[in-house]
């Protein structure tokens, strides 16, 4: 169902994702338009938490969360838990890296988000998840 003319143009952006096919890089496009919008932020949460999503549309919100975490401390919270999912996602080492990088915001919140930074951060890792998750604990005055 589409939006009418007069809807908030982030739920226009919104809809439009939501009718194109799964690999369509107009997704990502509609992230990065999305991307200071706060009335967004539960979507991009949708977005990087699910596994079955384009991954470079997950990547563009982890970005967007990054640069705009959520003031809501409960949409906050959730924010950092998708992104928490993502990181811990084995078949996309793309996506688990912008995750990495995104959760310096969350870290303070969140022991889960901190300790599991601490463990990408370790030896046995990707080697750029390392370097992102390191870069994220730094961020966050943990490192």
């Amino acid at each position: 169902m589409t939006p009418p003319d007069d809807a908030d143009p982030a739920q226009r952006l919104i809809a439009e994702y939501r009718a194109l096919s799964a690999g369509s890089d107009r997704k990502r496009e509609i992230i990065a338009e999305l991307d200071d919008n706060a009335a967004a932020q539960p979507f991009l949460v949708s977005v990087v938490a699910d596994a079955g999503e384009y991954d470079l549309a997950r990547v563009e919100c982890a970005t967007v969360l990054r640069l705009w975490p959520p003031a809501d401390p409960g949409l906050r919270h959730r924010a950092g838990r998708a992104l928490l999912a993502a990181l811990n996602d084995p078949e996309e080492d793309l996506v688990r890296q912008y995750a990495a990088m995104a959760l310096g915001p969350y870290a303070s919140d969140d022991p889960a988000v901190t300790e599991a930074l601490i463990a990408a951060a370790g030896a046995g890792e990707d080697p750029l998840v390392q370097a992102c998750a390191r870069s994220a604990l730094e961020e966050a005055g943990l490192a």
